[in-house]
């Protein structure tokens, strides 16, 4: 009996010895992120924020969230790093998959009241999409979606890229039918009329595209929080909602 209990006291010794040694390294290297946060700050001055600073899997390599950025330095933060890094291994790629997880967002905080509702079928799975009527990519993106079934999409228009834009942002959201309106000039190409002078969420739109960083139509939302920016494939967004 007091042999066991010698051995399990010195177990109990060693684990508290293991969780010491692991709360040591913890510490040194939050004091290192810091160190490294700091000095980097103090080399980009004014030109940036610096939000975070985090240990890669590569020794002596930081990583550094400006925004919803990923860039790179040394333990010195002498050097700054462009570029990617991708797990040969595992075929992932840390740098998309923290970029990712940076420019997530909550679901919840979408005013989607503030969007052009189109539902298909059922409706069951949802994105939403910041859009702009006269953007190409969005009236390629818009045609793909004609594919979908059982989606519900809400479309964000921020007018951002020419100066009618506005106007037919305008005359979707007072339409009568705004999906209809959205639908028929997207897909068809039937031309917007109507009045202009109606309440709309335009500038709340846009006010939330620049909270965001969206700084390009379209981009791509899922119920995840997760995003794509750009024209995708449908199958690419056939996976997601998936």
């Amino acid at each position: 009996m007091k042999k066991l209990s010698r051995h399990l006291f010195k177990v109990i010794g060693l684990s508290l010895m293991g969780l010491a040694l692991t709360s040591s390294v913890a510490s040194a290297q939050n004091a290192t992120e810091k160190k490294v946060k700091e000095e980097i700050q103090k080399q980009l001055g004014a030109r940036a924020k610096v939000d975070a600073v985090r240990a890669t899997p590569l020794s002596g390599v930081y990583e550094i969230s400006i925004g919803n950025d990923v860039v790179y330095t040394d333990s010195t933060a002498r050097y700054l790093i462009q570029g990617e890094i991708v797990d040969l291994k595992t075929g992932v790629n840390l740098t998309e998959q923290r970029s990712n997880d940076l420019n997530r967002i909550r679901w919840a905080d979408l005013p989607l009241n503030d969007a052009v509702k189109v539902v298909k079928g059922k409706g069951t799975r949802q994105l939403a999409v910041f859009v702009d009527p006269n953007c190409g990519f969005c009236k390629k993106l818009e045609k793909s979606f004609q594919q979908l079934d059982d989606v519900t999409i809400y479309n964000f228009l921020i007018p951002i890229l020419s100066a009618d834009s506005l106007t037919k942002s305008q005359q979707i959201w007072c339409s009568s039918d705004k999906a209809s309106a959205w639908t028929n000039w997207m897909v068809n190409g039937q031309a917007l009329s109507g009045k202009t002078d109606c309440a709309t969420p335009l500038d709340r739109n846009l006010a939330l595209a620049k909270k965001w960083g969206i700084t390009g139509t379209p981009a791509i939302f899922f119920a995840d929080g997760s995003r794509i920016a750009g024209a995708v494939p449908l199958a690419q967004i056939e996976k997601k909602l998936k």
